[in-house]
């Protein structure tokens, strides 16, 4: 490398101009869901807690589907690199199959979560609501993950800009369809919660319709013949997806499952706590958009690489977005150090709540940086479509260090809703060591 420095700089700026984008998609995919808890909080309790409850259960299928989907990135990335592009449109083709392979069950599972919430000993009459909630969702299944795999496939290959404009008008039209449906206007029946489920729905669809629309008609994809004639599933590319993103699927879902049952757990220490906790983890998952963001520019960097048949470009690229990503955190790590009392200021007045919230901000303060390492690696082990490994090191990490260490403080030994948070950071930490050690064991051994 002639000049080290220039280099670096180079990619960081490719990689941050990739990035960008990808981050303001998912801030403003987040404000879906501010949104729809706003309106429903304006409705009633009742309404509220439908939301809030058939959102927490409906997550983990959503992001388990939509984490699979991802595998396309490094898949089109390394065609891209190798400049195989008719290989590239055949694997676009043979995701469609697979977005209708996990549709249907997860359309039929979602529809019949009324079990799930009486087995978790929800409030009775907010199961009738939230079953009517899920049931809504649940036909905008399918237009989510068309949309979603359209989209990580158009991030592989760098074009990340239409996202953002997608989820930047569904953003608009969501305040507007939660009006129509939750409110009863336009001569719609006033739905409540069962309404915001339709809201989304429609909100899904559009962005399908939008991105597909978009990636027929974009020159630059005319080349893939993405929406050539296909005969049916080919195996050979459907297992490649399979391959890589059912364990990146299983990652996503097990690290959710960790701080929902937190989250779970907290409220069986105290109404403050559990208040405390949904805003510290608010704050914090905010702050993890920015390193989740350039994770995927990661992937995409590094696929691109191996692809053109060069370890070493992928090595340096990785980590360099990895040195970004815990650079990043470093900074959003010394703003919740020194301003804890005007972010939660925001959130809350009660000042048991505020106390309590601003400690737990203080211990987000110390695992961002190994929640930026961590997410940073695993965005770069992704783009070398390894993803088995690194699912077994997030189970060992979330689930054999991170979630024992915090019951244990936490609930058996009574540190409170500090002592869960140990463990949280117990598990980011090994994520993030074991993660950033395979990386560099699997790209020195071919660089």
């Amino acid at each position: 490398m002639k000049n080290p420095r220039k280099e670096i700089k180079k990619e960081g700026l490719k990689l941050v101009a990739i990035g960008s984008p990808i981050i303001a998609t998912q801030l403003l995919r987040m404000g879906l869901n501010f949104t729809d808890t706003v309106m429903a909080g304006n409705l009633s309790a009742l309404d509220l807690a439908a939301v809030a409850i058939g959102n927490a259960i409906y997550m983990p299928i959503g992001i388990f589907c939509m984490a699979t989907l991802i595998a396309i990135n490094p898949v089109v990335s390394q065609f891209l690199g190798a400049r195989k592009f008719e290989e590239i449109g055949k694997s676009a083709r043979q995701m469609f199959w697979l977005i209708i392979m996990l549709t249907i069950p997860a359309f039929l599972l979602i529809r019949n979560l009324d079990l799930v919430m009486h087995l978790m000993g929800v409030t009775p009459e907010i199961i009738p609501l939230a079953d009517g909630y899920l049931k809504a969702i649940s036909w905008g299944v399918l237009p989510l993950l068309a949309y979603a795999g359209i989209r990580y496939f158009s991030e592989g290959l760098s074009v990340t800009k239409p996202a953002m404009y997608i989820a930047a008008a569904s953003l608009v039209l969501n305040v507007g369809a939660n009006y129509v449906l939750m409110y009863g206007k336009l001569g719609f029946p006033a739905l409540g919660a069962v309404g915001t489920g339709y809201a989304t729905s429609v909100i899904n669809l559009f962005g399908a319709i939008v991105f597909i629309a978009f990636t027929a008609s974009f020159k630059p994809f005319k080349r893939f013949n993405i929406f050539g004639r296909t005969t049916g599933p080919e195996w050979k590319y459907i297992g490649e997806l399979v391959k890589v993103g059912i364990p990146n699927g299983i990652s996503s879902s097990m690290e959710v499952l960790l701080f929902a049952t937190v989250s779970l757990l907290m409220g069986t220490l105290s109404v403050k706590a559990a208040a405390a906790h949904q805003i510290a983890i608010n704050v914090a998952a905010t702050m993890f958009m920015i390193p989740f963001g350039l994770s995927m520019a990661i992937s995409q960097r590094v696929g691109f690489s191996l692809g053109q048949g060069s370890m070493s470009n992928a090595r340096f690229r990785g980590f360099v977005g990895i040195a970004i990503c815990a650079g990043v955190m470093t900074l959003t790590a010394l703003l919740l150090f020194l301003a804890p009392e005007f972010i939660i200021s925001i959130y809350t007045d009660d000042v048991e709540v505020a106390s309590v919230a601003v400690s737990l901000l203080f211990m987000a303060a110390i695992f961002q940086i190994s929640d930026g390492l961590q997410v940073g690696a695993f965005g770069a082990l992704r783009g070398l479509k390894d993803t088995r490994i690194p699912m077994i090191v997030n189970f060992i990490s979330y689930w054999l260090v991170g979630f024992p260490t915090g019951y244990l403080l936490g609930i058996f030994l009574g540190y409170g809703p500090e002592g869960l948070w140990i463990g949280l950071i117990g598990g980011l930490t090994v994520a993030a060591v074991l993660h950033n050690y395979r990386f560099n064991k699997l790209t020195k051994a071919g660089s």
